[in-house]
């Protein structure tokens, strides 16, 4: 166990308490307080594997899990407060499932469906929508119906994008191969 794996294990512990502190009616505040560092040991967790060399399997595996456990669980109570239309949330689940749905099935066929730029960025946009849907004290002013509305663009393009990078990626089916065998010569020439 490693530093940064470490960190991903606070991140799957402070999922839960994310949740009660959102259903519980916690002060804004809190939830705001634990989010944030949720949010921090995401930064921190993948920098330090990095930097310092120590990627392992287990923080490949587990990091994704803890950053779905902390936003998917935020946009889940979110919506079950009323904070958000539970359509939204829906979305953003069902894209979720389906990258994880490709990437598994792209690694039967030894394709890796690495986070790229634009995924980077959805996470990104919806921790900004989850902190303004927990501060804003209307869930529903135009700057947060902009965000959320901004939120729902990038996680679809994202999923497309994703599926569009495993088409182009996935190896090809074998074709078949022609015998380059010359019949045999005959004897008359």
């Amino acid at each position: 166990m490693n530093l940064p794996n470490s960190l991903t294990l606070v991140r799957i512990v402070l999922a839960p308490i994310l949740v009660l502190a959102l259903l519980e009616g916690a002060p804004g505040a809190v939830a705001l307080t634990v989010f944030g560092a949720g949010l921090a040991t995401d930064s921190l967790d993948g920098h330090l594997a990095r930097s310092r060399d120590s990627i392992t399997t287990f923080g490949k595996l587990m990091d994704p899990v803890a950053d779905k456990l902390l936003i998917g669980g935020a946009f889940v109570c979110l919506a079950v407060i009323d904070r958000i239309d539970p359509w939204i949330v829906t979305v953003i689940l069902a894209r979720e499932v389906a990258v994880c749905g490709l990437r598994v099935f792209a690694l039967r066929e030894r394709v890796v469906i690495s986070a790229d730029r634009l995924g980077k960025a959805k996470t990104a946009i919806q921790a900004v929508a989850i902190i303004a849907l927990i501060v804003a004290p209307d869930p529903a002013a135009a700057w947060v119906d902009a965000i959320v509305a901004a939120t729902v663009a990038i996680t679809i393009v994202s999923g497309l994008a994703y599926g569009i990078s495993y088409t182009r990626s996935r190896p090809t089916a074998p074709r078949a191969v022609e015998a380059q065998i010359s019949p045999p010569a005959s004897p008359l020439g």
